[in-house]
């Protein structure tokens, strides 16, 4: 395994929420050791919010996490750099109740924090380790974990779209794929869902600038795909960020067929239900760090 990680340096990002459509400023601090990962609204007086299962509040069409009545929304794309990227310990500082979108996906967030630098610390990385498969099913949706030596994501999506039809992709996941083959995968939705959404008080900040939007029959937006299968790949992303909020890395091979953020955050509130299914794993020795990785990139 690897040591924990935290930022070399401090970063500022302002950008529109999603849904809000606020201008939204955001601070990363460094943290020490196994404090985690911790939003703090400083327009609502310094209120903690822990990126934990337990935290989460909501996961309509984003993955809300809460305390003490407050709010923090459009939490995956981030989190999910901070677990691509090993970053296991930081403290973002936020004015708004919304992450920034910025483009859709986590390109902005990861290149920031390589830019800033990522410092390893000195207590060693414990994971979770799948014993046995678990399953959540819902419809036509399902999302399972089983055992493996990693951590590894392979999910199937299905639209009946002229633009794609069936995207599959299976993926272990590490620092140098994450940046390379998910981080600029960004989100999509349905031109016919957006009166929807705005008229639910969503979607308030969305635009061709910051997701992937298809028309009846094409990808609406300029420009190309940054993959063939873009897709699918930011629904690996999503998940990335959504397990991460079990507290710590998951060896394990997520199975995913149409799951979302209510059907992963479902999966890791049954992980932790079944407690013989899987073991904390504290290594003794230090075979990598992220950190190495961000040296190199």
């Amino acid at each position: 395994m690897r040591l924990q990680n935290t930022l070399r340096n401090e970063i500022f990002i302002s950008g529109l929420g999603l849904h809000t459509g606020l201008n939204i400023n955001m601070r990363l601090r460094p943290a020490p050791c196994n404090t985690g990962v911790v939003f703090i609204r400083t327009d609502k007086g310094n209120v903690r919010i822990k990126a934990s299962v337990s935290s989460v509040s909501d996961t309509t069409f984003a993955t809300t996490l809460a305390s003490e009545g407050v709010k923090i929304g459009t939490v995956e794309h981030l989190l999910a750099s901070f677990a691509g990227l090993g970053i296991d310990n930081v403290l973002v500082e936020i004015d708004g109740p919304e992450v920034p979108i910025m483009d859709g996906s986590s390109l902005h967030f990861v290149s920031r924090i390589m830019e800033a630098g990522i410092s390893k610390q000195e207590k060693v990385v414990s994971y979770l380790k799948i014993l046995a498969p678990i399953v959540v099913m819902e419809g036509h949706s399902q999302i399972a974990v089983t055992p493996y030596d990693g951590t590894r994501i392979t999910y199937r999506l299905f639209y009946t779209h002229p633009a794609f039809g069936e995207q599959k992709m299976g993926i272990d996941i590490s620092a140098m794929k994450f940046v390379n083959e998910l981080a600029p995968a960004r989100t999509f939705g349905f031109l016919r869902d957006v009166e929807m959404l705005k008229s639910r008080g969503l979607a308030q900040g969305g635009s061709l600038d910051n997701a992937i939007v298809l028309g009846e029959k094409e990808v609406i937006n300029g420009g190309k795909l940054r993959f063939e299968d873009e897709f699918v790949r930011h629904k690996i992303l999503d998940a990335v960020g959504d397990i991460s909020l079990i507290g710590l890395p998951i060896y394990g091979h997520f199975i995913a067929n149409k799951s979302g953020h209510t059907l992963n955050v479902k999966l890791l509130k049954k992980i932790l239900l079944y407690r013989e299914a899987w073991e904390i794993v504290t290594p003794s020795v230090v075979k990598s760090t992220t950190s190495e990785f961000a040296a190199q990139v």
